[in-house]
């Protein structure tokens, strides 16, 4: 990957930069692609200033570009100019860079890379294909919030952005660091699956007051009738004891999938360390997360609940020093008791 192209990752993902950068040689130009093309996709699909119908068509024209049945060169100047992300502009400006990298692919790799893109491209197609009918904020009528109708449309949802990076990420690792190695590959799968679904439904708990401003409600109408609730006063004081059991019963949910996540890096090989360093990090900082997210009010949420700088470089130390120490090194996950317990309620 072109030092240009590394600069741009880091740019448009300090976290996942993060991850990146402690993953294998052999693994780290196939993933770190993989992660440039669906930031692209992503900042496509999340450029509100142009048309739902605009997005979706510029969403196909990539899709085919990186599946290799359409050539002519892809023109983003357009939706790069609404940017107000220097990296993110240039992120759409150089996707021809980016697709040019697809070739450097051996076979089996681009096929992995292709199928990932394809399944994220088509969850993203489908949130706008959802939400699109809002348009901009000034003109919506006030308070129209437009939610997912069933726990099935979320847990498919998440699985399309996020679950199926879990697959994808084995697949690859598998191939090149640990081939031969014993494992249960469809319980790698199934975990890693998990493991990605649960980042996503940690972010959308998180996000849920910006996404509730912007007319979209990621929780299932289904779920919140039973509790009686509405999307449209979801987060309204005198609604907070009916709000937060439910609320909590979805971070059992995330840290249930997180749970598994963890199994699942337990379970790769023990020599294994950076793919294991690189797995630990994003489940560590997700679990702090849900845990910070447990203890605000409905006040607090309507601010934006995040781990500082100081907590993420914490957990970083702390994983690199009980790394040699299996025992320490297990503990570092707070549990997911209560979690893994009381996650089939939402499935």
């Amino acid at each position: 990957m072109s030092k240009s192209l590394n600069d741009l990752l880091k740019a448009t993902s300090r976290s996942f930069y993060l991850t990146l950068r402690v993953l294998p040689a052999r693994v780290r130009p196939q993933i770190g692609l993989a992660y440039l093309l669906a930031r692209t996709t992503d900042t496509i699909a999340d450029t509100e200033l142009v048309p739902p119908a605009q997005r979706i068509h510029a969403l196909q024209i990539l899709r085919e570009r990186i599946l290799g049945s359409r050539s002519e060169p892809v023109n983003f100047r357009d939706l790069a100019q609404h940017q107000g992300s220097p990296a993110e502009k240039m992120l759409l400006e150089k996707t021809e860079d980016s697709l040019a990298l697809l070739q450097t692919l051996s076979p089996a790799d681009l096929k992995l890379v292709r199928e990932v893109l394809t399944t994220i491209t088509s969850g993203q197609e489908l949130d706008l294909r959802r939400f699109g009918g809002l348009g901009p904020p000034e003109a919506r009528p006030t308070g129209q919030i437009i939610a997912l109708q069933t726990p099935a449309e979320l847990d498919d949802y998440t699985y399309r952005v996020a679950g199926c990076v879990g697959g994808f990420w084995t697949k690859i690792c598998r191939a090149h660091l640990f081939p031969k190695a014993r494992l249960d590959e469809t319980q790698l799968i199934a975990d890693g699956i998990r493991f990605g679904k649960g980042l996503q439904l940690v972010n959308i708990l998180r996000d849920l007051p910006a996404d509730l401003k912007n007319g979209r409600c990621y929780l299932p109408a289904e779920k919140l009738s039973e509790a009686r609730l509405f999307p449209e006063t979801l987060l309204s004081p005198v609604n907070e004891a009916k709000f937060l059991p439910l609320y909590h019963e979805y971070l059992d949910k995330a840290e249930a999938h997180l749970a598994a996540g963890w199994n699942y890096t337990n379970t790769l090989p023990f020599g294994q360390v950076r793919v294991r360093l690189a797995c630990a990090w994003p489940i560590l900082i997700g679990v702090r997360t849900i845990e910070k997210l447990r203890a605000v009010n409905v006040i607090e949420l309507r601010q934006r609940v995040k781990v500082s700088r100081g907590e993420v470089r914490g957990v970083l130390l702390r994983s690199l020093a009980s790394y040699p120490l299996p025992g320490v090194w297990r503990n570092q996950f707070p549990a997911g008791r209560k979690a893994v317990a009381s996650g089939a309620k939402l499935a």
